[in-house]
This record gives structure tokens, sequence and C-alpha cells, in this order.
């Protein structure tokens, strides 16, 4: 028996297979790809999950945070699903490669698990 079989049947889940997931939202439609996960070291968790959206070859690519517990995983399909449609996700605070937020800004937290919700 696999590691990953292991890891799945003890309910636990390797960040390796979440990379490349396909991010959808309750309604099927395709909002991008996993690009990472974001653990919060002094809590000993799962903080985010990084999504990419568009761009070619890295370039253009936008990107989007979602606070983990906004994430429903589906280990059949591979995929991770948020609720959220894709013009709250158009107008939720995003960011390139080169500029990433103050992930410890309060303020831009709360927004990020406002927008996970589709909440302005």
């Amino acid at each position: 028996m696999g590691a990953q079989t292991k890891l799945m049947q003890a309910g636990l889940l390797s960040g390796n297979r979440l990379s490349g997931c396909r991010v959808e939202n309750s309604a099927g439609e395709v909002l991008g790809k996993v690009e990472d996960i974001i653990l919060d070291e002094e809590q000993g968790r799962v903080a985010y999950l990084l999504l990419s959206l568009g761009g070619f070859l890295g370039i253009g690519t936008k990107f989007f945070v979602f606070p983990w517990a906004a994430v429903h995983h589906d280990r059949g399909e591979r995929k991770d699903i948020v609720d959220i449609d894709r013009e709250s996700l158009r107008n939720a605070p995003g960011f390139d490669r080169e500029t990433w937020p103050d992930l410890s800004d309060r303020t831009w937290a709360s927004r990020i698990r406002r927008s996970a919700h589709g909440r302005p």
C-alpha cells in the first residue's frame, strides 16, 4: 500500500497531492488551480490555499488566497471547491507574484474571509 493511500485512510492529505489540483466553485465552474498551501507556523495549521488564475507561463497570473476553512477537498475527483462565483472572485483582492499582501494584516485577512464567502 502506497504512502498516499495510507495518508488518505488516516484522514490526512499530502501538500504535494494538492499542488496543481483544479479549483472549482460549488456550481462546477473552474476557477483556477492550487499553486500552494500556506501554513501558519505559530498555530501549527494550514492557514490558506493559494489559487492561481489565468496567465501563460506565469506571466499575467493573478493569485488569491482562501482561508483553509472555506475550502472543501474532493479526494475522488482530486479537486478543491470554494463557494464563490466567478464575478466575486474577479472582485476579490488578488495579487501578482511580485506584490504579495501582508498576510499578517488582520484587516486584510478579514476581507479575505468575507470574500471567500461571497460578501464584500
